[in-house]
């Protein structure tokens, strides 16, 4: 990727293009994030930026954090996180990344965590069909038979079952830019954002051109 930055989801609202149509839209605050650390390939053996978001009191963070900050020159920061940027070379530690990198119009993957929905059956986690509704069926939302018997007395690997849902690493791919508000430090993206409101994002351009 060419650019990256971390943000936070706001949540969702709508706007009236010039031609009238609705378009709903992802609100997500990223506030200047610092470079904290360069790597390059003759020392770590690749090439890549470190960037912190969400300034936080440095006694919130550990010694080794801290010194971290320190020698960076930044404030401490919440969260870490390292971008693989090409043709970035004129970035260096101390500087920030604010949302001015990007323009309306433009194309971006966002990666977020998706809501965590705990246990859940085969019919809401694989949207299994379910049996009859009828009162004799007696076969509503279980999930059947699984084709294993005697042979080979187990259950075979990726069988869809009912399991743990959600609280996955998702990237949205392909999202456009409506709007970008420097001043308030906010991208509004056409369309929904994986995770729940206040959740962490990285946003990066789109792979997809």
């Amino acid at each position: 990727m060419k650019k990256g930055i971390i943000g936070k989801k706001i949540g969702m609202t709508q706007l009236f293009a010039k031609d009238g149509k609705l378009i709903p839209v992802t609100v997500i605050q990223a506030t200047p994030c610092a470079v904290v650390q360069k790597k390059v390939i003759d020392r770590d053996g690749y090439s890549a930026f470190q960037i912190g978001f969400e300034e936080i009191e440095e006694r919130k963070v550990t010694k080794p954090l801290s010194g971290h900050f320190k020698k960076a020159g930044v404030a401490a920061t919440r969260y870490l996180r390292e971008f693989r940027l090409e043709g970035a070379d004129d970035l260096e530690v101390g500087q920030s990344i604010s949302v001015d990198i990007f323009a309306p119009g433009e194309r971006v993957d966002i990666v977020g965590v998706s809501k965590g929905k705990g246990f859940s059956g085969g019919v809401k986690r694989h949207h299994f069909k379910g049996g009859g509704a009828s009162h004799g069926s007696m076969h509503h939302r279980a999930p059947g038979s699984i084709g294993a018997s005697s042979f080979p007395s187990r259950v075979f690997k990726g069988q869809r079952l009912p399991g743990h849902m959600g609280q996955d690493r998702v990237t949205t791919l392909g999202l456009e830019i409506v709007a970008v508000k420097k001043e308030q430090n906010l991208l509004l993206v056409k369309g929904a954002v994986p995770g729940a409101k206040n959740g962490l994002v990285i946003i990066r351009d789109s792979i997809k051109k």
